[in-house]
């Protein structure tokens, strides 16, 4: 038996066009393998990048948060520090005004070893006293009280230190009170 196939109606003309010519559908164009490769290559060095700067990131993030982390340790106890210096002050006051009076020698090295032990625990915190007499007046680190003229200290630097100052691992939490040179006296 032979087969018929069914002629295309002349309604769906524009579709039957291309079932009744023999000419093949146009094929999709393929770049050649070496453009490919260079494409694919590109490719993943976009990519490398992409992950080693995302690598990059997050060490240097870590790194501030180590960072971050080791500085809130070691200024945690700032405030407890900045209330205990006028207790060593009035230590020191204490200190000084016993040494002056013959009787009170035995309360006057009670004083003195109260003040050492205390010192002593609070430079293992990381507290240094900032005694600055004889040195160049630093804004920074000391608060000028006043001025005074004088024979011996350079003009601007520090005569005499009405208080000391104090810094936590070499933060100021309190500047010295100082009285700073004018140099010689004029006459």
């Amino acid at each position: 038996p032979r087969t018929r196939f069914a002629r295309p109606s002349p309604k769906n003309s524009s579709t039957n066009a291309n079932f009744m010519t023999d000419t093949p559908a146009p094929e999709p164009t393929q770049p050649d393998a070496a453009t490919r490769i260079a494409e694919l290559e590109g490719e993943v060095a976009r990519l490398r990048d992409t992950v080693l700067r995302g690598q990059a990131d997050q060490q240097n993030q870590q790194r501030r948060h180590q960072r971050d982390r080791d500085e809130l340790r070691k200024f945690a106890t700032t405030a407890l520090l900045e209330e205990l210096l006028p207790s060593l002050d009035a230590l020191a006051l204490g200190l000084a005004s016993a040494q002056g009076q013959t009787e009170g020698r035995a309360v006057a090295e009670g004083f003195r070893m109260a003040i050492t032990q205390l010192r002593a625990t609070l430079a293992q915190q990381g507290l240094a006293e900032l005694n600055p007499l004889g040195q160049p007046f630093n804004p920074s680190h000391h608060e000028a009280v006043s001025q005074e003229a004088s024979d011996t200290v350079p003009e601007g630097s520090v005569t005499r230190v009405a208080r000391p100052g104090w810094a936590l691992h070499e933060r100021v939490l309190r500047p010295a009170a100082v009285f700073v040179s004018t140099g010689p006296a004029t006459k």
